[in-house]
């Protein structure tokens, strides 16, 4: 699809949730929230946030262990940081793509052996927040509205889960079905898709060892429990009308909604989809006025958005890296 395609569809559906969040809203009301946080909150919340970072990059360590051995938890860090920072910069999670070309760059891997592996960190972190939205349910009931949003989450992830776990124990059946229907194909197309189909089969390869599954599933779990504290000790700074109601349920409950509000593509730092997750709950299900619910929104946003939008282009620049070496083919097939 055309680049500028891609753009405008990503950012109209954000306009779609700006709208849906932000309508009939008194932005005075709105500013005046925000100004009456105590904002030296927000260092300890990214201290925490920041460690939620580093658990990921030990998470895509263990992921990445059979086809980048040399791929150390310190080096990963800043390659993560930077598909942050492109998600943040670039419309419909462009970021997944920027991080898979960076570590083919630097180590070697095929570019579609590391998207297999980013597929699983997403389904993981998925089914972390519809495990967040399951625990929260034992201690506040869902609106209507959230548990639509549970059932398909379950739904898309669990489908999404099961295909990855066939592809990866079925992979010889996957080969000849592929090339039966290669078969008519030119021949080099034919081998072209063949091996792509092989290198991301290889990234999948941590769902073959139980050991690692489980230490994916632990880190998983720690990093959004470290991003949901962030979440909670906002609130703490934050005006009273959000702060009696963030209990540990409601925080793990807002953490899920928002998150996975933000996995539907849409304009670069998901903006609109975030404030509307967040919107969602503590207003539609707690009844904390519409201005500070998305005061608080904008709080959390902006702290997710600012220090590793920056700290990601930091380690852009010290890699001298540029848009042509993520446009240009030639950077993505040497490791494919």
């Amino acid at each position: 699809m055309n680049r500028g395609v891609r753009t405008s569809i990503g950012i109209g559906i954000s306009a779609i949730f700006l709208f849906l969040a932000f309508r009939g809203q008194d932005f005075g009301e709105i500013g005046d929230a925000l100004r009456q946080t105590a904002i030296w909150w927000v260092v300890p919340a990214l201290a925490l946030y920041f460690v939620g970072v580093y658990l990921r990059a030990i998470r895509w360590r263990i992921l990445l262990r059979s086809i980048a051995p040399d791929a150390t938890t310190a080096k990963l860090f800043p390659i993560i940081v930077i598909g942050f920072m492109a998600n943040n910069v670039l419309p419909l999670r462009a970021g997944e793509l920027v991080r898979s070309v960076v570590i083919g760059r630097e180590f070697g891997v095929r570019k579609t052996s590391a998207l297999a592996t980013i597929a699983v960190e997403r389904i993981f972190d998925g089914i972390t927040m519809l495990g967040f939205l399951a625990f929260s349910m034992i201690f506040v009931s869902l609106t209507s509205e959230l548990q639509h949003l549970a059932i398909i989450s379950f739904l898309v992830f669990a489908g999404l889960l099961l295909g990855l776990v066939l592809l990866t124990f079925a992979g010889d059946f996957v080969t000849r079905m592929l090339q039966l229907v290669l078969g008519p194909l030119p021949e080099a197309v034919g081998i072209r898709v063949e091996q792509m189909a092989e290198s991301f089969l290889s990234g999948l390869g941590v769902l073959k060892s139980r050991g690692d599954l489980v230490k994916v599933i632990g880190t998983s779990m720690g990093a959004w429990l470290f991003e949901a504290s962030m979440y909670y000790l906002l609130a703490i700074g934050f005006g009273a009308g959000v702060r009696e109601v963030m209990t540990g349920a409601v925080t793990l409950l807002t953490t899920g909604v928002a998150n996975l509000s933000t996995l539907i593509p849409g304009a670069p730092g998901y903006i609109g989809q975030f404030e509307y997750g967040v919107k969602l709950v503590l207003n539609g299900a707690f009844d904390v006025p519409e201005s500070q619910a998305l005061a608080y929104a904008i709080l959390v946003h902006a702290a997710l958005y600012f220090p590793i939008t920056v700290l990601g282009l930091v380690e852009w620049f010290r890699r001298s890296l540029s848009m042509r070496d993520l446009t240009e083919d030639r950077v993505g097939e040497s490791a494919t």
